[in-house]
C-alpha cells in the first residue's frame, strides 16, 4: 500500500468520526452547558451559570508556571 492510499483512507476514517462526534456538538448561538471548575487559586468553585447575562466569559487552558 503506498503513501497516497495509506493517507486517503486515514482521512476517511478520520471523517466518518468528525461526522459522528460533530452531530453532538453544540451549534453556532446555542447556549452552552452549564459546568462548575476552580478559580486561578485553585480554592474558589466557579460555576458558568454564575455569569450569564453578566459579562462574557473566556476559557484559558494552559500552565501558568
Amino acid at each position: 500500500m503506498n503513501f497516497i492510499t495509506k493517507t486517503l483512507q486515514y482521512r476517511n476514517k478520520e471523517a466518518v468520526w468528525q461526522k459522528k462526534y460533530n452531530a453532538l456538538a453544540p451549534k453556532e448561538g446555542d447556549e452552552a452547558p452549564d459546568f462548575e471548575l476552580f478559580d486561578a487559586s485553585g480554592k474558589q468553585r466557579v460555576r458558568l451559570s454564575e455569569f450569564r447575562g453578566q459579562k462574557p466569559v473566556a476559557l484559558v487552558f494552559g500552565s501558568f508556571t
